[in-house]
């Protein structure tokens, strides 16, 4: 009986995953040949925007503390103290903040998105939409994809602010390294490349978020069982797609020898 239903929910989990591969076609497609209801997409961009700033920045600034923690002390030993601040910032910047800004944005919003969405679904007015015709995709899928989009990297770059800024404050209190030196440090390994590429990680993170909860919403079925399984697999499958995504875009990104401690 378990391995029945354990093959059933991965067949029901890779048919909902092709679902979500196909509405993300027809996002383009839509996004290209009809005009976006800015109505709903400022209401989600205003949810998925300031309604999540503070425990991003909240995560972000306790992050950024203790990798410092963490790093400073081994760091100091090894007499590379001045360096504290440029590794903090390259690894907030190419990793941490794009990562768990959308890791929080996964349990938060894409959540969200699949339960709303699915109780929509199970309750039949997804139906009443299309009789009214209301393409579903142009009303709900659309604003939320634009909104995580837009508003994540904003996140994130605010994000990465707050996080040096928790890094700032342990260094200079608890290990003594000046400001002075802390900023120069990230200044001087912090390129240009590094917050663009951070963005782009975070848009990419914001549709995947977007397309993957309200795939799975749209797919619900089962009433109110459902919705609270969709809603869980929707941020399984959310952050599986983070990682694996975030692998391949950081070996198209930085692979190679250079190095930004050496400047080159």
């Amino acid at each position: 009986m378990t391995q029945a239903t354990n093959s059933y929910n991965l067949q029901r989990w890779s048919q909902r995953l092709l679902a979500a591969i196909l509405l993300g076609g027809q996002v383009v497609i839509h996004l290209i040949s009809r005009p976006i209801h800015r109505r709903n997409t400022l209401e989600q961009m205003a949810i998925v925007g300031p309604a999540s700033l503070l425990i991003a920045l909240l995560t972000a600034t306790f992050v950024g503390m203790v990798f410092t923690i963490q790093v400073t002390r081994e760091f100091i030993n090894f007499g590379a103290g001045t360096a504290v601040g440029g590794v903090l910032a390259l690894t907030l910047a190419r990793e941490l903040a794009p990562v768990l800004t959308a890791v929080v944005l996964a349990g938060r919003v894409g959540s969200a998105f699949a339960a709303e969405i699915g109780t929509m679904k199970v309750t039949e007015q997804i139906d009443a939409l299309q009789i009214l015709k209301t393409d579903p995709i142009d009303y709900l899928v659309i604003p939320r994809l634009v909104a995580c989009a837009l508003m994540l990297p904003v996140l994130n770059l605010l994000s990465f602010i707050t996080g040096m800024t928790g890094g700032l404050l342990i260094a200079t209190s608890l290990y003594g390294i000046s400001q002075t030196v802390f900023i120069n440090s990230a200044q001087n390994f912090l390129s240009t490349w590094d917050l663009v590429s951070s963005v782009i990680k975070a848009f990419v993170f914001g549709i995947l978020i977007a397309v993957i909860g309200t795939s799975w919403g749209l797919t619900t079925t089962g009433g109110a069982k459902g919705v609270g399984q969709s809603t869980t697999t929707a941020v399984v499958t959310s952050l599986l797609a983070i990682f694996i995504s975030n692998f391949f875009l950081s070996w198209l990104m930085f692979q190679g020898t250079g190095s930004a401690i050496l400047g080159g």
